[in-house]
């Protein structure tokens, strides 16, 4: 299975984005980096279907299922963490020892009880990134997932998305080239 973009154009009012845009993609890691205001989120976007381009064409297979860190970390703030993360689960009752795991492995084991608004931003990102680890997803998009977490954290978070997205389509953008690589996979630079 492949995804292809091939020749997107973008534009918003009088600003054109994407211009003749094409990636293929395969299965695995694949960074897009860039400056801002470059199209990035655009290009995420028009993949998933949340905006259409201008022409184009995007070529996935039918039924193809996507998860989503999104810049914004996009939480239900009243509920607890663990609830944030097996919100995005058919069976969220079923889900809870998969989301103990990953709350765990975030180094979030003290917190899932907290609501999300007793969270620092740090610890919000990774209940964000836990949540769309643990959806049912042929394709997981990720914008900026690293922004705000400590040093320190960081790495153990980057390792966690890296295993869990093995043999999966996994589209990370990232201003950051220590993360791209670090990561590894492939490198689209806009």
């Amino acid at each position: 299975m492949a995804i292809e973009l091939i020749g997107l154009n973008k534009a918003f009012g009088d600003k054109r984005v994407l211009s003749d845009f094409s990636l293929r993609l395969e299965r695995g890691i694949t960074c897009i980096m860039g400056p801002s205001g470059k199209g990035k989120t655009t290009i995420v976007n028009i993949l998933a279907g949340l905006i259409r381009p201008d022409s184009g064409e995007v070529n996935i297979p039918p039924d193809t299922k996507f998860s989503f860190v999104f810049q914004e970390d996009r939480l239900l703030e009243w509920e607890s963490a663990l609830t944030n993360v097996t919100f995005v689960t058919a069976h969220p009752k079923q889900n809870v020892a998969k989301a103990l795991e990953l709350l765990a492995e975030a180094d979030l084991s003290d917190s899932v009880n907290k609501r999300a608004r007793e969270l620092s931003g740090g610890m919000k990102r990774r209940v964000t990134i836990c949540r769309a680890l643990i959806a049912d997803y042929d394709i997981i998009i990720l914008d900026e997932p690293f922004k705000g977490l400590d040093a320190k954290i960081k790495p153990r978070i980057m390792d966690m998305v890296r295993n869990h997205t093995q043999g999966k389509f996994a589209l990370i953008i990232t201003h950051d080239p220590a993360e791209a690589e670090y990561l590894g996979g492939r490198l689209i630079d806009i």
